[in-house]
């Protein structure tokens, strides 16, 4: 059963850090249920209810800060929601034609909405797209991060 739990929970975690990646998949608190079944079933070194509590926080804060950041780096830039909008659905779009379409696609969302919804002109259309796409990688970054250390601990605890 413990060797069940610890291959669930290394499952959950690669899927964490696959989600961080995947729009539409919550990376971090996928991983984070893998630190919950070794908690209560794992068979290697236990893990205190502090280590436990302190992940969630983490997950919590990089959660929030991934709705967050891009949002943020759109407005600093100049951007509007449609800027932002359009980076989503550019990212969503490009994820059939991986690597590069995630990144062009967010990119080039984010050029097109600013130009046909907000009526911005080319520069500021470029400056908000660089802006909601900074965003994206940041909040990316972030939860990669996040799930690539709770994949190395949830490895530590495993075993």
């Amino acid at each position: 059963m413990e060797i069940a739990i610890a291959v669930l929970a290394i499952v959950l975690g690669i899927i964490g850090i696959i989600g961080s990646i995947v729009p539409g998949i919550p990376g971090p608190p996928i991983s984070w249920v893998g630190f919950l079944l070794l908690y209560f079933w794992g068979g290697g070194e236990p893990m205190s209810t502090t280590t436990l509590m302190v992940w969630l926080a983490i997950v919590t804060v990089v959660t929030v800060l991934d709705y967050v950041v891009p949002a943020w780096f759109t407005k600093v830039t100049g951007g509007t929601k449609y800027g932002s909008w359009g980076s989503l659905i550019g990212l969503f779009l490009g994820l059939f034609f991986p690597p590069a379409g995630m990144i062009i696609g967010a990119l080039v969302g984010a050029f097109i909405g600013e130009l046909a919804f907000a009526g911005k002109d080319v520069g500021d259309g470029v400056a908000s797209a660089i802006g909601s796409f900074l965003g994206f990688i940041f909040g990316t970054g972030l939860k990669l991060i996040c799930t690539g250390v709770m994949m190395y601990y949830i490895v530590v605890y495993a075993f």
